[in-house]
Parts: structure tokens; C-alpha cells; sequence
């Protein structure tokens, strides 16, 4: 609703209404226009000018947008994370998983190195996928900044693997395409193979549970990916 572009365009005096409205939003929905006015300390054309700006003909209509943008952020219930495991084990195990690992590590074996990369909370994870892969003797290393140079001469003999939730996330996408373009090998771990990441990839490992979005984060549970990146890591150490 309150994008950073309308907030950049407010003045003072609406920059206050702003900060009233985020810290009393509940209050505010059911307020008349001068109520707000009053407890703002702005006259009601400052307010309208204000509800203007983020494109609504009056007060009545920004009060419609503020209640179906507060119910959009209601928080929602977590499931509990035995549930978020049993439905990786169902959905995934009964499918083709083994296969893919099998494939993915053969890959593996063959390459001299293997670079992980991600984001968030699937780059702490892929953190941990290096130090695992590097303790079982495959020699691998975590890039965190998607900026570091790598000479491309190394790449031809890498395979890269790149973790995301969703797959679609741009600096991991951007990331890729560079290591792809100089002869990585690429193994991604998504949540669906149907995604951006998961289709520029040479072997995807899919495994499938419900996104949990908490207050504009995404928590999807990480567990299914550790059982992947350890299964996968000890398959390469026997194929070696």
C-alpha cells in the first residue's frame, strides 16, 4: 500500500500521517476523517491530499484499502514442522528423488570443485552443504557474494550448486547465469521444478512442501534441503 516511491513523495506534515497511520492502523480504519485530523494535528485537506497520493478519490476510500491491507498482513497460523516433513516424505520420496541424487552426484564426483550459493535462509543452508561436502573430502566452498571474481578458467571443471525456495530469486538467478555461461555445471534444490532457476539448471532437485509466507518472510521449513544435501554428499563420497 505504501510503496517507497508515495512515501518518498510526502511532505512533512504527511509524512506524519504516515507514521500515525503504521503505528495506529486498527484505530484508523474506523476513524472519520476528522478524528484522524484532530489526532494528527493536520487540517482534513492535508489528509486528503494524502489519501491522493496513494491514489484514492477520498477519505472513505483510502479507509477500504487500509482494512483489506491490514487483512493481508494478519499473521498466519504456522504449521507445526513434523507436518512440513511428513509432506516432503510423502509428496517426495515416493517419487523419483533417489534418482535424481544418483544423477546429481555422479556430476559431483566428476568435478574437481563444487561452489554452493544462495540466499537468505537458504544460503545459511548452503553454507552448511560446503563444510558437509568438504568433511566427507569433496573440496567445496560457500561463495556468499554473488560479486566475487572466480577465474572462468576453474569453472569448465566445477559444478555449482545454487539453493532457493522459490527459485526465482534475482541475485542467485543473475549469479547463475554468469557461472553457467563459464562452463559450471549447475544443480539446483528448489521447492518446484517449474521455476525460473530450476529450468536453466543441468539436473533439479525438487522436493515439494507447502511456501510459508510469516509477516512477508518466507519460512519454508529447510529440512527437506539438509536431508537432500546430505544424502547427496555421502552419495558422491561412495562414488568416489
Amino acid at each position: 500500500m505504501f510503496t517507497n516511491e508515495v512515501i518518498k513523495s510526502f511532505n512533512e506534515l504527511e509524512t506524519s500521517i504516515y507514521n500515525y497511520v503504521c503505528q495506529n492502523g486498527e484505530k484508523v480504519a474506523y476513524m472519520r476523517i476528522r478524528e484522524l485530523a484532530d489526532e494528527t494535528h493536520v487540517s482534513t485537506a492535508t489528509i486528503l491530499r494524502f489519501c491522493r497520493k496513494l491514489n484514492c478519490e477520498g477519505f472513505s476510500e483510502f479507509k477500504v484499502k487500509l482494512k483489506m491491507h491490514l487483512g493481508e498482513e494478519k499473521k498466519t497460523t504456522l504449521k507445526y514442522s513434523d507436518h512440513s516433513v511428513v509432506e516432503f516424505f510423502e509428496r517426495t520420496l515416493n517419487g523419483d528423488l533417489e534418482e535424481k541424487i544418483i544423477e546429481a552426484a555422479k556430476l559431483i564426483a566428476e568435478a574437481d570443485h563444487v561452489l554452493f550459493i544462495g540466499s537468505g535462509s537458504s544460503g545459511i543452508v548452503a553454507e552448511y552443504g560446503a563444510r558437509y561436502f568438504s568433511s566427507l573430502g569433496k573440496f567445496s566452498l560457500y561463495i556468499k557474494d554473488p560479486f566475487l571474481q572466480l577465474h572462468s578458467k576453474h569453472h569448465d571443471k566445477s559444478v555449482t550448486i545454487a539453493l532457493s525456495v522459490s527459485g526465482e530469486n534475482y541475485f542467485t538467478i543473475e549469479h547463475l547465469n554468469q557461472l553457467k555461461q563459464e562452463g559450471s555445471t549447475i544443480i539446483s534444490i528448489t521447492n518446484n521444478t517449474r521455476s525460473t532457476i530450476a529450468k536453466i539448471s543441468d539436473v533439479n532437485i525438487a522436493y515439494y512442501v507447502t511456501e510459508e509466507i510469516y509477516e512477508k518472510a518466507n519460512i519454508t521449513t529447510q529440512v527437506p534441503v539438509v536431508y537432500i544435501l546430505e544424502s547427496l554428499a555421502r552419495e558422491v563420497h561412495r562414488q568416489s
